[in-house]
């Protein structure tokens, strides 16, 4: 896709004809998501104390079928979810589905990080061109095949999700030109450049595998994705999308959350 528009640094309106522009291509949609739900959700207290953050529920549904619905409608045929904290209460919520997609769990009796569950279960996705990469306390309700259709026309390997924040100390920021192509990525900088965020919803393939060190813990946002600039796209969400990681934001969610 090309535009004439300069480097997105600021608040910008969401891009209308960027969201309809494509269709994805059949016979080419990633089969395969990591759902990233090891987190400790410590800001959540004290709802977490008995569940973890995946299965926090957003007016009466689980954090994690809002997800796997959404897997369900892109075509997402298996899931692999990482778990620490509260992982035998995710076993039991997931024993009780009808449906697919087909979970696996991963657990992690020690935090790997974003980066690093993905090179530690890098053999289930060894024969995949692309995947999909999902932070479980992410709320939304995007339509992620055409994100996928955004990414099999843009051309680079790597696609981010993008969303506008009102605070991006917090966030991993970007800044992106006029074809969308990531030129900076700084995590939770403290004196940030715009308020263009990373959104925890990601397109991937072995390149990005390729770029995770071998250390652990390991992390996207500060160990991986700067690496990337230049090599990966961004793609501006225009849909609902909320980081439920806060007492502040899950008390919004009740009330904003559209469903999906």
């Amino acid at each position: 896709m090309r535009t004439s528009a300069p480097v997105h640094d600021g608040l910008f309106s969401p891009f209308p004809s960027l969201h309809s522009s494509f269709e994805p291509k059949s016979g080419d949609i990633p089969l395969k998501a990591f759902l990233l739900a090891a987190g400790l959700g410590t800001r959540l207290r004290p709802l977490t104390d008995k569940i973890p953050k995946c299965l926090v529920p957003i007016r009466g549904m689980p954090m994690l079928e809002i997800w796997l619905e959404l897997c369900r409608r892109a075509g997402i045929k298996d899931v692999l979810i990482n778990l620490h904290a509260h992982a035998d209460t995710v076993r039991s919520a997931l024993c009780g589905r009808d449906g697919g997609p087909q979970v696996t769990v991963a657990e992690e009796p020690e935090l790997l990080g974003s980066a690093g569950t993905l090179r530690a279960n890098r053999d289930w996705v060894a024969s995949e061109s692309c995947f999909w990469v999902l932070y479980a306390d992410v709320l939304t309700n995007l339509n992620l095949a055409k994100m996928l259709s955004f990414h099999q026309e843009a051309g680079l390997k790597v696609t981010i999700g993008l969303h506008q924040v009102e605070d991006p100390t917090r966030c991993g920021v970007v800044n992106f030109d006029g074809d969308f192509v990531v030129r900076e990525f700084v995590e939770k900088p403290a004196s940030p450049s715009g308020n263009w965020a990373f959104s925890g919803i990601m397109l991937a393939g072995p390149e990005l595998l390729q770029a995770i060190p071998s250390s652990f813990p390991t992390d996207l946002g500060f160990h991986v994705l700067p690496q990337m600039v230049g090599r990966m796209q961004g793609y501006p969400i225009a849909e609902y999308l909320l980081d439920i990681g806060t007492m502040e934001n899950y008390r919004s969610a009740q009330e904003t959350w559209p469903g999906l």
